[in-house]
Parts: structure tokens; sequence; C-alpha cells
């Protein structure tokens, strides 16, 4: 007789009966599966001594590997059989247990946040009991069940012991999150919030779903930084970035003030190193910790075009040269304004300068456009100054070109980033973006550690699931909820550093995104390369909707909360929302058209203002797309059922509806152009008060000889910004595999985890 060790350490006979329930519960009321098929496949080798977990882990892999166009459901199937065997190892069993008796045992064993024991009555945890549906967990995909279990759900990660199953850690970040609402209404907070985030309604980010209900009290996925020009600045910038990297946060770092090399330092004592040698510094920081094993740091340094260095730091991300002149394991951020390109479609010269060289010009390139151009020019006429002159359509060429060739030299257009801002230019400047290119929050430069007069921006996110919404009038029950749960969140996290505290209560910045984007363009028939203008105009109408319910979320908190501090210096505090700022250009594509209640909105916001500096943010999301099972963000699929290779191993996902949608997705590689996506996006950013990640991806099979032109591509820039566009994200490009040549660039970099996700850092 074959014995079977449990995970309790016991010995039982092997009951193939069992086995053969286990099977069957797993392809129970769900087609074209067969539990049959999970069984042959599995192959199950029986020896004395097998482990109950090998047994169930075989015929895990064995469903997963039956995922495929033809049998897509196997997903679901591969998704049950995870359940199964999570639920054993946390419950011994697999009826769960009473979620006030999972807290007690957690809290004991320091897992959960002490707070959770004594915030909610007996009576209230038997309430929250009745909410949990753990037949949920039953309609969740394989690639759901493996990253939840591998990524977000409480757990040892050096013995790799888990402590809780999916709807659980749902109804306990929403309890935690609604704790200190009043009693008389937190329950159905709780409640309904749950409802939304355990039905992918509105989506979480890593720091989120992996942090809430624990004593790790920093959600905020994205960090930014600021550094001045002096060794204090950048030496507590550094000490900052290394105490976010180590709570899962992305950063953005605003490198571009620090002065070039050779530059005079103490009165000509000595001449600067140049900003090469302090990048390496930040790099060294960024990398110095693992992010508790959930990922990899990770940063994006952003600085302009015309700075002095702007040809060496270029080429600080590709793979020649040596480590001496190369900054390889960050992420750059290149800023433009509309004088740069203007140079560009004149024929013009492009001047670099020294930031330190010409005072005022620095601050006034993202304050004040008339000013940054006189003071430019005016040192264009400086005979006396350091500067460099080179034609600006090859300053704009060997960007695009590392851009290209490293798919992660990113863009900020720092007018349109302000002009379209949800701050004023003139007292909170956006001067840089975060590690993913979509956040635009005001920041001021740490003297130390301890600034209070520094600011330090943080941003919280999470996104709405456009696929699970019916009408543009749905989007008021989600948007309400995605806003409350953040704005709380904000009072419920500990800031780590001063700067980012007193910034972060003075704005309560919140960034709320869109996933599913794809699915729900399919379902209205609509594709990204060929969308008309009705195509658009649906987009507009969507997005406007989505917005508005979003600004009156935050509008309705601070009647009943009060408004941000900063109030005032934003522009909603003056009763100006993002749809009366976008670029003009815009209206040529989409005629303007108000369907909402606006003129109320800007009063109610002129009369009691507004609760959160920002709402809106469109951040990757390939991580926590994968568990709603819906498509990433706002990008088209790369195929049908993609293939995701994670340090998890490898994940198969299947787009939504994929029997009666799977010819109306428009995949990427197919597509000839990214000129329909990039208008898309330039109506969404219409309605945004933040930004986009917004990738550029070709298809060299669709260009002569399979090379992108240059004035191709130079072509889509212009009229990216022309549009209103703020920031470009990746740059990716078909190496006829199906895959973006980025992946293989990250390999050769030896980074520890490509999770294009999380900022999901901030990719979600």
């Amino acid at each position: 007789m074959i014995q079977v060790n449990k995970r309790n350490g016991y010995k039982e006979t092997l009951d193939i009966e069992k086995l053969h329930k286990v099977v069957f519960y797993a392809c129970e009321d769900i087609t074209g599966v067969s539990p049959s098929e999970v069984e042959l496949k599995s192959q199950i080798q029986f020896y004395n001594g097998i482990t109950s977990k090998e047994i169930q882990e075989t015929l895990i892999k064995a469903a997963a590997d039956l995922i495929s166009e033809d049998t897509p459901n196997y997903q679901y199937v591969g998704g049950r059989l995870v359940n199964y065997a999570l639920r054993k190892e946390v419950y011994d069993g697999f009826e769960p247990c009473h979620v006030k008796e999972l807290v007690d045992r957690n809290t004991e064993a320091g897992f959960y946040d002490a707070e959770l024991v004594t915030k909610y009555s007996d009576e209230e945890w038997d309430k929250i009991n009745t909410f949990i549906k753990h037949e949920r967990d039953d309609a969740l995909t394989y690639v759901a069940m493996e990253q939840l279990r591998g990524k977000y759900l409480v757990q040892n990660r050096v013995s790799g012991e888990i402590f809780e199953t999916p709807q659980m850690c749902y109804i306990l970040i929403a309890a935690s999150l609604f704790q200190d609402y009043p009693v008389s209404s937190r329950l159905q907070w709780v409640k309904d919030y749950y409802d939304a985030i355990s039905l992918h309604d509105i989506s979480l980010p890593t720091p989120v779903m992996a942090g809430v209900r624990t004593p790790q009290r920093q959600f905020s996925s994205c960090v930014l930084i600021e550094t001045d020009d002096s060794l204090d600045s950048i030496n507590a910038t550094a000490a900052a970035v290394v105490k976010y990297v180590s709570q899962k946060a992305g950063i953005g770092i605003g490198g571009g003030s620090i002065r070039a090399i050779g530059s005079p330092i103490r009165k000509g004592d000595a001449y600067h190193t140049g900003i090469i040698p302090f990048y390496k510094h930040f790099q060294s920081a960024v990398k110095s910790c693992s992010q508790g094993g959930v990922r990899g740091g990770a940063a994006t340094i952003y600085y302009p075009i015309w700075h002095y260095e702007v040809e060496d730091m270029l080429v600080l991300k590709n793979n020649k040269g040596t480590e001496e002149n190369r900054v390889r394991h960050m992420d750059y951020g290149v800023q433009f304004n509309k004088l740069m390109y203007e140079r560009l479609v004149t024929g013009g010269d492009i001047t670099l300068f020294s930031p330190a060289d010409v005072p005022g010009l620095y601050d006034a390139f993202f304050a004040d456009q008339d000013k940054f151009k006189e003071l430019y020019e005016r040192a264009e006429r400086n005979t006396r100054l350091r500067k460099k002159t080179i034609p600006a359509r090859e300053l704009f060429s060997a960007f695009m070109e590392e851009r290209k060739n490293t798919g992660r030299i990113y863009l900020q257009n720092v007018d349109n980033a302000n002009d379209h801002s949800s701050f004023l230019p003139d007292v909170a400047p956006i001067k840089m973006s975060n590690l993913c290119a979509e956040i635009t929050l005001p920041t001021k430069p740490l003297k130390d550690l301890n600034d209070p007069e520094g600011e330090i921006s943080l941003c919280t996110l999470s996104a709405i699931n456009w696929g699970n919404i019916r009408t543009p009038s749905d989007f008021e029950r989600v948007c309400r909820l995605a806003v409350r749960g953040l704005d709380a969140l904000l009072s419920y996290q500990n800031y780590p550093i001063l700067a980012a505290q007193l910034s972060t209560e003075k704005r309560r910045p919140l960034g709320v995104g869109i996933i599913n984007f794809a699915y729900w363009l399919a379902k209205h028939d609509l594709t990204y390369q060929h969308i008309d203008a009705d195509g658009l105009a649906l987009v507009d109408e969507w997005a406007e909707a989505w917005s508005y319910y979003l600004i009156k979320a935050s509008a309705d908190i601070a009647v009943e909360q009060g408004a941000i501090p900063g109030n005032m210096e934003t522009k909603y505090g003056h009763g100006i929302t993002p749809n009366q700022t976008y670029k003009k250009d815009l209206d040529a594509l989409v005629p303007h058209k108000e369907r909402m209640d606006w003129k109320g909105l800007r009063k109610q916001l002129k009369e009691t203002g507004i609760r959160n500096s920002t709402l809106m943010a469109l951040m990757p999301s390939e991580t926590s797309a994968q568990i709603a099972n819906a498509t990433n963000g706002i990008e088209p699929p790369r195929s049908l059922i993609s293939v995701k290779q994670s340090k998890h191993g490898v994940l198969k996902q299947v787009v939504p509806e994929f029997k009666r949608l799977k010819n109306k997705y428009d995949l990427l590689w197919d597509q000839q152009s990214p000129e329909g996506y990039l208008k898309i996006m330039a109506v969404l950013q219409k309605y945004i008060d933040q930004g986009i990640s917004v990738n550029t991806s070709y298809n060299p099979a669709y260009y002569e000889d399979e090379k992108i032109p240059m004035s191709t591509m130079l072509q889509h820039l212009l009229m990216f910004y022309k549009l209103g566009g703020k920031q470009l994200y990746y740059f990716n490009t078909n190496d006829g595999q199906g895959e973006v040549d980025v992946n293989k660039m990250m390999a050769e970099l030896e980074i520890v985890e490509v999770d294009e996700e999380d900022c999901e850092s901030c990719h979600i």
C-alpha cells in the first residue's frame, strides 16, 4: 500500500477516489473541460512517501498545461486546484474558518496588524464574516491564483508558508481601510468595498494587496524625490531612495539640476565631476534593497534635453561601453517643451547649458514657459557662458535612437504636464514624473533627510475595471468606492520620512487608473489602429463620466471631512477641471462636449474644495490585471493567450470572453502604426489630472527593409505633443516572436525580476 505524507506530518494510505473527487470539483460546471484529461495529463508517478503537496502541484501543472485556444477554460480548472491546495494549507481542510479566528491567529503570530483585533467588536466580526463569499475564489483563473499565492497573500517568504486565502485577503483590506470610519456606517463601507475589490470592479496595486492588514504601513506605489545641486541634497535623496525602495515603492528622481562636469566649485578651488557619478550613487541606493522579496528596486531619473551633459546622459542605458561610462540599472526620462519642438520643426539648434550657469533657467523650465524662453535665448546670446550647440534634429534623433534601442528612455513634455496639471504651476510646478511615467506631482528638494521644507510626493494607486462597467452611469458607485478606499489609506498608512508625510497631508494625491481597456474596445467592436471619429467619441463619453465621478467623489468627501490644506494651490480649488485645460488641438479629433453636470461640480469645488489634489493616473497594471482576468491597463494584448515569464514560473493568461470576442481583439503586433493608440491616449488624457504610461510600439515587418524611419518616429512624437501628451513610457519593438525586445535586454542586464506591473511599482 502506497503511503502519502500529509502536510501535518501524518501518513495515510493513498486514496485514488479522493483524488478523483478533487479533480471533479475543479471541473464542475465548467464547459469544455474533462476531469479525465487532467488526470491523464498529470501522469502522476505514485511512490511510497509521496507528499500530498506533490500530488496537488502535479494536478495543478497538468491543468495549466491544458490551457490553449481550443481549451481556454482549463484556466479555471487550474485556479480551482490551486484554491484547493491553498485551503488545505491555510485551514487544514477545505472549509474556511471564521474570519475572527484567522485574525486572532495571524495577529498573535505577528503577520497581521494588531489594530485589526481592537478596532472591531466580536459582533462586528460576526457580521463581517457574513460578507465573505469564499465561492468567489472558485472563479479565479490559474494565473490569478498563482500571482496571489506567489506575491500578494500574507506569507513567510523564507519558508513559503501561506497564512490566508484570497477572500480573507480582500475582506481584511476593506476592514483595515475603513476601521476609523464612524461605527454607524463603516460596516456598510467594508461590505461595499470588499465586493468591489473581490469582484474586481476595482484593482489594487502591489503595496496595498501585499501590505494592508499587515504591520507594514507604507502603501504608496510611487515616490517622487527631487534633488538639488548640493552634496547635502544629493545624499538626502539617496537616503530617501533607500527608505522607500525597501518598502516596495517605485522611485522617480528629479536629477536635472545637478551642474555639469567642469563647472567650478568652491569659487574655483576645484571643478565639478559632473552629473554621472551622482547618478551612479543613486543607482547604488536603488539596488540596495530587494523590496522584501516582492520585486527588485527600480527608479527613473528625469533631466532636461538642454542639459550640458545630455549627449553622455542619453547613452547611459545602452549596453556599449564600460561600467565607467554607463549607468544601466536605472531608466531615464528626458524632458522637452514647446521651444525644443519649435527648434526641431524650424530646423534650428538646441543650446546646452549647465543649470548652475543660468540662474532661474531650470525652475522656469517647469513653472513659466515665457520666462524660460526669455532666459534661454538671453543665455544663448551671452558669449561668456559655457555652452554647446547641437542641431535640434540631431539631438532629437539621438534621443529617439536610444529610446528605440533600449526601450526604456522615456519622455516628459513639461509644459503639457504643467498646463494640464491640477496644480497652479507658479506655486506648485511639476518637475518630474515617477518610475512608470504616469504621475505628475509637485516636489521640492531636501536639504537633509529630516528637512520639513522639502517635499517628497507619494501617489497611491488603484484602477477601475472598464470591462465590468455596463454604462457610463455605473461609474458613480465604483468611483465613489475607489476614492473612499484610497483616501482612507492615506490616513491609515505611516510615513518614514517627514517630507513625504507633510506633502501627503497637504495634498492627499490619488491615482485611479483603468484596466481591461482592450476588452472594453473589443466589446464595443472598436480597434486601436482603425478607431474612427465615432469610436473616439465613445471613448470620450466614457472617460468623461469616469473623470467626473472621481472628482465628484473627492469633492463630496471634502464636504464631509474637509478640503486639503493645499486646496488653493490646485486648479480644483478655483473651480477648474481637467476638461477645461486640455490642448484645444484635440477638438479636431473629438469636438468638445459636456454631458455631465460640470457646472454644478465646479461650483461645489469653488465653495467647499477638493479632498484630493489629484484623482487619476493611468499606470501599467500587468499583475493586478492578471488577478482580475483582465487585459493590461490601456494596452493592447500581444496575443489571445499570453505566456508570462516571472520568478513564479510560466503563466498562461487568456483574454476575457475568448470564444465570443477572439476575432474582435486588436493585437499589438498586428497594428501597423501606433497612431490610433496615441489618439485614444490623447482623448483619455483630456480628462486626467495626472498622466498616462503611454507606450509606443512598432512592428518592423510593416516598414521597408524592416527599419522604422526616424522621420516616422519623430512625426509621432510631434503628434503626441500637439494633442497634449505628457509622458511616453516604453518603446516596444517586435522581434518576430511576439515578445518585446526589452525583455531580452532586461535579461542581459541581470535585473532580478521583469514585472511590467507595479509600479505595478507603479505597476499596479
